[in-house]
């Protein structure tokens, strides 16, 4: 009998090692790469590829961040990313909350196919109608502009957006609502006062989802805009400053630090109601 007790305690020990060492081993391969986009931003360009490597600068510095504050706009392009992604995520979560609750509680076969047209969107490729769309926009005098971009990252989110909320919608009892008609609500109230605030968590997973994915967006920006730049455009725009032929690291490095920035900290602060959303809302289709 002891001899079993032992064994269980060595078991129990080895898989708490093997747990950590797994642990461990994982997150140094994701947050080594970071770490050195950190490092490369402080380092001064002319030590960037010396030999041995230094892991912590010698002379660690902010001159990359000057550099794209006063030679790139560095300023403007937050903004101009603040006014865009923000319009999206407060535009896309309205009408992607209404269009989740009208699938989820209202049944017939012209919302259903409405509702697989949707989702089909999904599927098509940004390149497959790239021209189409392109030429769209200039007709329509939207090309590199903040409602023209506006629209088109709204439209590109609120597919994934109104999966995960009308999934989410159907888990909420009706009878929840039953109960608030019953008691006098009408129809907005139902929505805004009994169903809206049990979908926080799913609100607030695809708001983070669809901000990562609005900051990491590169093509529509690249491709419907000319004058409007944002971060994700901007990183593939920096100027060659001493040899023409080198790629500026550092201040790619500093470019790539500012667009992981908010991302990591959104992230990290909503780490719960990710999980909790995408645990809710994905579990049926």
């Amino acid at each position: 009998m002891q001899q079993l007790t032992m064994k269980n305690k060595i078991y129990k020990i080895l898989s708490i090692i093997l747990k950590w060492v797994l642990i461990l081993s994982i997150s140094f391969l994701i947050l080594f790469p970071v770490y050195w986009i950190v490092i490369s931003s402080i380092t001064p360009s002319g030590e960037l590829f010396k030999t041995p490597i230094d892991y912590i600068p010698d002379h660690p510095t902010l001159a990359s961040y000057q550099f794209l504050i006063e030679n790139v706009g560095l300023l403007q392009k937050v903004a101009n990313t603040c006014i865009i992604v923000g319009s999206t995520l407060i535009i896309s979560t309205i009408f992607s909350v209404l269009a989740a609750y009208a699938f989820s509680r209202f049944k017939s076969k012209g919302i259903t196919i409405a509702f697989a047209f949707i989702i089909a969107t999904m599927l098509i490729p940004e390149v497959v109608t790239a021209r189409p769309l392109y030429e769209f926009m200039q007709k329509v005098k939207l090309y590199d502009t903040y409602p023209g971009l506006i629209l088109l990252y709204v439209s590109a989110v609120i597919p994934f957006t109104v999966l995960i909320l009308s999934n989410f919608v159907a888990e909420i009892p009706i009878s929840l609502e039953e109960a608030a008609s019953i008691d006098g609500a009408n129809f907005l109230q139902r929505i805004t006062l009994v169903t809206m605030p049990l979908m926080k968590p799913a609100i607030a997973t695809v708001c983070i989802i669809n901000f990562v994915t609005c900051l990491n967006n590169f093509f529509t920006p690249l491709f419907y805009s000319n004058g409007i730049q944002v971060l994700s455009v901007a990183i593939v725009q920096l100027p060659l400053r001493d040899n023409m032929y080198a790629v500026p690291w550092d201040l790619v490095s500093a470019m790539g630090c500012i667009i992981l920035l908010p991302i990591i900290i959104f992230v990290a602060i909503f780490e719960k109601q990710i999980m909790e959303g995408i645990m809710a809302g994905g579990v049926k289709a």
